[in-house]
């Protein structure tokens, strides 16, 4: 607040003036692009568009009026759809634009007033609450339960909890749980920050920045055109003039010679070249869309034939981007459960048996008791299940669909009271009454916070109390899924002889102990034979991520990437360390990227390139679009993916899998073939 010069107050509306006039306003501002009729004539570039309209002048000259006209249309048909591509990549900005907020409630002069998010400077304080979109970096100076969704600034997986800590300067992004970011969404609770940062120098505007300045580069079959037509063109032009040449020198005048070079260089120039090639590239683009790869530029079809390695995003593309319970410690034992995502689908295991969870009283109640203590809803939109609410929360919820438990049954348990959760409490409780007329509190949180609040322990059918061996037992089987990278809920409860009047933390004193469920973000099972194919093919994937490395490490190994050993995983901070000659040693060998920001994605594309690598990327978040517009074929999600992603992409995936890529580097493959056969021929 002091290096801001700012307090509670806020600013008065006199220093707000004078800082709007030296800071600009709070949006994000487009460099001067070139004008449609440059960015039209700069297709006419190409050596062998250029040899097709002296060959239209010429057959003009003549008299060959059809020719002239054939060729023309070629040559304009070129052009138009090059100048279409580029003029319609230019609406990134303005769908960037769209996510920040159109207001925001400010405090100025020691009043809260609502106003336009434009407005807002250095300095200023705003306040948040659930559903608004933060309209400029903040540090924060109040978190009351704040949680905000980041997802399309960092990657992060889930809402990150917020607080007011000091944190050292050099903290990346992904980690500054102190601040508020500009375009980011307020999930759950209240906070209160003062404006850091806004426009192009939030964290946003240096994305935005970063888009505007990745120049679009020659495809390998545009460059592979290029020297084509160049080699063509020249080769025709010395046959057709050593042709006229040599018709001088047997006694045939200039003039004749000359009308006979003409004709042949026409003859010779390969006018039906760009049609052939954009043609195969258009049954490509349509073959590519019924396997759910909407591709956006042409010359993308092939330079996905053309793809040496892929840059997937972990969260939702080789993940489903959906928190699923993989396993609940029940009764002292583990319990396996199999399903992907929100889809009520899956089995439980013990070992390698498979279980009826009806036929465990114990499991049974736990599931009970984690769908009951929740405020997330499970439903279906369209053809897929959803999850309204805190995805950790949703998890639980789906896992109890998978034992028959649906909201039907749920139904049955009103709640009758409630102590929320809290960032400081790490619990959440909730009183609820039976068909019988019993009284019960749920609790679900932190495992060791909830464990310090258990007497009791439930093992097969029987209370007992909870010893200090049990208190071991439990810690370690906690430590061991946190080490496989599940996110842990412990669950408790207490059963009263009568429902309380008021719900307060008393209530959270001696409970029942019953277990541990884990969950994770799991890999989508076809993910795992698109990377073996990919192997096959001698295709390289790599995964990048804005989630923790344990996390990121934990699905590579599940996938088969080896990412578990020893320097095949690098973070963002170790990557901040390395000077770009020493990355591009190692970069070769790195299989998964955690805790990564815009500007290193950028960085890995790169120094990927340089190493002589076509490289395809992927993403969904904003923060995806300025590596997926430098990367030689940019992929963005259909589903999840941002307006942003989309526009700065080369190919949208409909459906979000990783395998959809890989079949398109099949399909790209086969045209390569196509056209390379053509141009031999």
């Amino acid at each position: 607040m002091r290096v801001l010069k700012t307090g509670p107050g806020g600013l008065s509306e006199e220093e707000a003036r004078r800082r709007l006039s030296e800071y600009g306003p709070n949006e994000l501002r487009k460099e001067k692009k070139k004008s449609p009729l440059v960015l039209f004539f700069e297709q006419f570039r190409s050596y062998l568009i250029v040899i097709l309209l002296v060959a239209t002048v010429l057959s003009l000259i003549l008299g060959e009026i059809l020719d002239a006209i054939t060729i023309l249309a070629i040559v304009m048909a070129c052009a138009v759809l090059g100048f279409v591509e580029e003029y319609r990549s230019e609406r990134a900005l303005e769908l960037l634009k769209k996510l920040a907020a159109p207001t925001a409630l400010a405090i100025r002069e020691g009043k809260e007033q609502t106003m336009p998010a434009r407005e807002l400077v250095p300095g200023d304080v705003v306040i948040l609450h659930t559903g608004d979109k933060v309209p400029a970096d903040v540090r924060l100076i109040e978190a009351v339960n704040l949680k905000v969704d980041e997802a399309p600034l960092t990657g992060e997986s889930v809402p990150v909890e917020k607080n007011v800590r000091v944190l050292p300067e050099e903290t990346p992004v992904p980690d500054r749980v102190n601040m508020g970011f500009s375009g980011t969404t307020v999930t759950y609770g209240r906070g209160k920050g003062a404006v850091t940062a806004t426009g192009m120098m939030s964290e946003f505007g240096k994305i935005a920045a970063m888009v505007q300045v990745a120049e679009e580069e020659e495809t390998p079959l545009e460059k592979r055109m290029a020297h084509v037509g160049k080699w063509l063109g020249t080769l025709c032009l010395v046959v057709c003039g050593v042709v006229a040449l040599l018709g001088f020198i047997r006694g045939h005048t200039i003039l004749e010679m000359l009308i006979w070079g003409v004709s042949l260089a026409i003859a010779a120039v390969p006018e039906a070249l760009p049609a052939v090639v954009t043609g195969a590239l258009a049954i490509g683009m349509h073959e590519m869309a019924r396997r759910n790869a909407v591709v956006r530029r042409l010359p993308a079809v092939e330079t996905l034939g053309c793809t040496s390695i892929i840059c997937a995003d972990k969260t939702g593309t080789m993940t489903k981007g959906e928190m699923t319970v993989r396993k609940i410690y029940v009764n002292g034992e583990i319990a396996n459960v199999t399903g992907v995502g929100y889809e009520p689908k899956g089995d439980f295991y013990r070992g390698e048996d498979k279980i009826n969870p009806n036929n465990d009283a114990e499991l049974m109640l736990l599931l009970k008791a984690a769908a009951l203590c929740n405020d997330a809803k499970l439903a279906m939109e369209g053809d897929r299940w959803i999850v309204r609410g805190d995805a950790t929360e949703g998890a639980l919820i789906v896992a109890a669909a998978k034992a028959g438990m649906g909201e039907d049954e749920l139904r049955k348990y009103p709640r009758v009271g409630e102590v929320p959760f809290t960032s400081e409490r790490k619990r959440m409780t909730t009183i609820h009454t039976t068909p019988e007329g019993e009284n019960f509190a749920f609790v679900k949180g932190a495992p060791e916070i909830v464990l310090e609040r258990c007497k009791w322990i439930c093992k097969h059918g029987r209370t007992e109390e909870l010893t200090n061996k049990d208190r071991d037992d439990i810690l370690k089987v906690n430590e061991a899924m946190a080490g496989e990278a599940l996110r842990n809920l412990a669950i408790a409860y207490k059963q009263m002889e009568e429902a309380p009047t008021r719900a307060d933390e008393e209530i959270e004193k001696d409970l029942v102990f019953l277990g541990i469920a884990g969950m994770i973000d799991p890999p989508r099972e076809e993910a795992k034979e698109a990377i073996k194919l990919c192997k096959r093919s001698g295709i390289k994937t790599v995964m990048i991520t804005g989630d923790h490395k344990l996390t990121a490490m934990m699905v590579a190994k599940e996938l088969g990437m080896t990412g578990s050993e020893e320097g095949k995983v690098l973070t963002g901070t170790e990557l901040d360390k390395m000077s770009d000659e020493e990355f591009e040693r190692v970069v070769e060998d790195v299989a998964v990227y955690a805790r990564v920001s815009p500007a290193h994605k950028v960085r890995i594309v790169d120094a990927l390139k340089k190493k002589g690598y076509i490289a395809a990327m992927t993403g969904d978040g904003v923060n995806d679009a300025p590596a997926l517009k430098r990367s030689d074929i940019g992929v963005a999600m259909g589903i999840t993916g941002t307006d942003v992603t989309k526009e700065a992409s080369d190919m949208v995936l409909a459906d979000d899998n990783f395998a959809t890529i890989v079949a398109a580097v099949r399909e790209g493959r086969r045209i390569f073939d196509n056209i390379k056969k053509y141009l031999s021929y």
